[in-house]
């Protein structure tokens, strides 16, 4: 999926399945393609973003947890994260979710070259508009969107509307005029081409509070030096400071061919989807995670003094540095957070 040799985030990852007759193979002059009805596309979006608006992971809530039992951490950090605990309980009875910002809904998927999707069955298109047209507009004139991005639509608008989730997307009707859409919509949604006959998703429900800690920087060469790294990560971590809901899953990300490839790889190294990468470069191009610089950056988070609110350890949970080739004139930095709610989700059409 990204190139990279043996790396493959979504192969350790447990799933449950979603019954249903909405997928079926067939063979065309012996190559194997996966027919997907959308209603696949849009109740797997509906139940992703279901789960993560009420529900932490196991592991999550491990690692959570296991501030209660460190002897360094600071009777601050104690007491936000019981505060959590409580909170997750309170959130997993499946009434009031995790947190009051249920996010801009984030799609990221991976279709395979062999899957193709249509409708099976009784399903088409456009057969659940939504707001009397389509999410997003009266009839999708010119928007392009396809059965996939109608699906997921669907299934967003689904699960906000019928969960009473908040509604937080704002729309401009002119420069300085601006009204709630009403419906959380619309999503970011971005679909990459890949191999094979699979269809892979991360869904994200990012909230503005993390979301504004992302932090940008056109840097140098110059910077790629032990002390001066070092120097600019403290003070960067610093700037950070409890807005955002932490402990934080902080990310780093150095190098870049574009601004715009930096950013993306920061929002998947907050989701941790990166976790898996090499440990070191190939030296033609491939990313990796830099471990020794992720340990770095943790005992900075923990030498902040900021804690998880009021003071202490666990102004970050985990961190990662991810490294990325970069044109010889230009060294992009980023620094972003996934906040103590961490919603975000794989899944996978097979």
């Amino acid at each position: 999926m990204f190139n990279i040799p043996g790396f493959d985030p979504f192969i350790p990852v447990k799933y449950r399945t979603l019954e249903g007759n909405y997928v079926r193979t067939r063979v065309v002059e012996g190559t194997s393609f996966l027919e997907v009805d959308p209603e696949a596309i849009r109740r797997l979006a509906e139940e992703a973003f279901h789960d993560v608006s009420f529900f932490l992971r196991p592991a999550f809530l491990e690692k959570l947890s296991g501030i209660l039992h460190d002897p360094e951490a600071s009777e601050n950090d104690r007491y936000v994260v019981e505060a959590l605990l409580r909170n997750a309980v309170v959130a997993s009875e499946g009434f009031l979710p995790l947190c009051q910002d249920t996010g801009t809904a984030t799609v990221i998927a991976w279709k395979g070259d062999r899957v193709w999707v249509h409708p099976l069955g009784d399903l088409q298109r456009g057969s659940a508009p939504l707001g009397g047209g389509s999410a997003l507009g009266e009839k999708n004139e010119g928007m392009g969107v396809s059965l996939d991005e109608e699906a997921l639509l669907q299934g967003i608008e689904t699960v906000y509307r019928t969960r009473y989730l908040r509604y937080s997307q704002i729309a401009p009707v002119t420069m300085f005029e601006e009204v709630n859409t009403g419906t959380n919509l619309p999503p970011q949604i971005d679909i990459y081409a890949s191999e094979g006959d699979e269809y892979r998703f991360l869904f994200i429900a990012k909230g503005a509070g993390s979301a504004n800690k992302t932090s940008f920087f056109q840097e140098s060469r110059a910077l790629l030096e032990p002390e001066k790294l070092r120097a600019f990560l403290r003070e960067k971590v610093r700037a950070l400071g409890t807005a955002a809901c932490p402990p934080y899953r902080l990310a780093v990300v150095i190098g870049g061919l574009s601004p715009e490839m930096n950013l993306k790889v920061l929002k998947l190294a907050t989701t941790g989807l990166l976790d898996g990468l090499p440990q070191r470069g190939n030296g033609k191009g491939s990313m990796y995670l830099d471990r020794e610089w992720s340990a770095i950056l943790l005992r900075l988070a923990e030498e902040s003094g900021l804690g998880a609110q009021f003071g202490g350890k666990y102004l970050a949970l985990d961190t990662r540095v991810v490294r990325l080739p970069r044109h010889a004139g230009a060294c992009p930095v980023s620094i972003g957070v996934s906040c103590s709610a961490d919603r975000n989700i794989l899944a996978r059409i097979t």
